[in-house]
């Protein structure tokens, strides 16, 4: 059986970039993207940067001092990116999929865990707080924007990641929700192994590795 250009999974390494050239970015492919266009997942980190959502409300944000915020289109209230916080920015035909929403969510989240368990980390996601958590603190945010079938923005996954900003807010508006990081529940753990175990997860978890695979790109810009 030929293999259709579609059924593969194209991930692109894109290092260290600003919130909102990404943002721009992954709108514009979006809104850009046909029925023959690949699935992509953008694996990134952000310079330190509060991200808003649709709804959000300005009283999550108590003090945000020298960090930007910048309002955006996806679900969800305030959260924190910044150095140490790996990113993967989920640009797939769900549509095509035959995945809802609701499915995308959950199968985020346990890729997320099954990413952790290679740490020999428990994790469990919430049923009343989209995301994942250990002993009842958030170590990865999730918020997604669907558009034409297809989604943007995605997943965001503490590894050694500064955690003083998340005190200047309500972490995806929560107020007094504890957060935490792979770094302090576990040793030796590194950016880029965790990059690769969430990047197979990420193509096990939605079917890519039954079908096309995946391929990583590290000299693509925008």
């Amino acid at each position: 059986m030929s293999m259709k250009s579609t059924d593969g999974l194209i991930v692109r390494a894109l290092g260290v970039k600003a919130y909102e050239r990404v943002w721009k970015a992954m709108t514009c492919f979006t809104d850009r993207r046909d029925e023959t266009t690949a699935d992509e997942v953008w694996m990134v980190e952000h310079p330190p940067v509060f991200t808003q959502g649709q709804a959000g409300r300005a009283e999550h944000i108590h003090a945000a001092g020298e960090i930007p915020v910048v309002q955006v289109d996806r679900g969800g209230q305030v959260t924190y990116h910044g150095p140490g916080q790996q990113i993967a920015y989920l640009l797939l035909d769900i549509r095509r999929l035959k995945f809802g929403v609701r499915a995308m969510v959950g199968t985020i989240e346990q890729a997320i865990i099954a990413t952790l368990a290679e740490w020999n980390m428990s994790a469990q996601a919430r049923s009343d707080a989209p995301g994942v958590y250990i002993d009842g603190a958030k170590i990865a945010a999730l918020g997604l924007r669907i558009r034409r079938g297809c989604s943007f923005h995605g997943l965001a996954l503490n590894v050694n990641v500064n955690l003083e900003p998340f005190s200047r807010i309500n972490p995806c508006g929560y107020q007094g929700m504890q957060v935490t990081r792979m770094s302090d529940l576990a040793d030796n753990v590194r950016a880029d192994e965790v990059a690769t175990t969430l990047t197979e997860q990420l193509a096990r978890q939605f079917g890519y590795i039954d079908k096309g695979g995946y391929t990583i790109h590290y000299d693509w810009d925008f």
